[in-house]
């Protein structure tokens, strides 16, 4: 029903943002991946949602990416999986990460997510196992960033930098750059 929300923030506190959009706040749940990359509060944002009614709740979940969003949709499908848990899956590993994960059928990596266990990893392996590269395909991985800078922020969390700190300085890195000369001017200035 709400597909899409654009509007000014007002609010940060992880995982829930407050978006107004015509004198209306609108509290949006949204993945880490998606939280730091949010602008300062008080500018506008547009992002892409998912509403979810409940007997209980009413429930808006919102990515600056649709591919993203579509990884969400995808994994709340999957029996055991709720929206909490998919947000966590999203927040603890890009969607890049997610899908080399699920076509290496590496259950371990996703075992690193605080509340994914054993038992969920390889049901999550064999659930979307053929189903994230075409259901992705067409659908920017890059988003806001270039496909360079994505293998820029893999290369330094696989050097063991957080994820926080990898999307900082690709985000300082010119739109063009080839990923060795990123990951080299990255390195540079995360040993500053």
């Amino acid at each position: 029903m709400i597909g899409r929300i654009s509007g000014k923030l007002i609010e940060k506190n992880p995982p829930q943002i407050l978006v107004d959009v015509g004198g209306v706040g609108y509290e949006i749940d949204v993945p880490m991946s998606t939280f730091y990359n949010l602008p300062e509060i008080g500018a506008g944002v547009t992002l892409l949602t998912h509403f979810v009614v409940r007997e209980d709740a009413q429930l808006l979940y919102g990515f600056l990416t649709a591919a993203e969003r579509s990884v969400f949709r995808l994994l709340i499908k999957i029996s055991g999986i709720g929206a909490r848990t998919a947000l966590s899956i999203l927040s603890g590993m890009t969607v890049q990460m997610l899908a080399q994960a699920i076509a290496a059928q590496d259950s371990a990596m996703l075992t690193r997510i605080p509340g994914i266990g054993k038992k969920t990893a390889e049901r999550l392996v064999l659930e979307l196992k053929g189903k994230l590269g075409a259901d992705l395909e067409g659908v920017s991985l890059a988003g806001a960033q270039s496909e360079a800078k994505n293998d820029i922020v893999s290369a330094l969390v696989a050097l063991g930098y957080s994820e926080r700190e990898s999307i900082a300085a690709a985000k300082k890195l010119p739109e063009d750059i080839s990923v060795s000369e990123g990951i080299r001017q990255a390195l540079k200035s995360l040993s500053h």
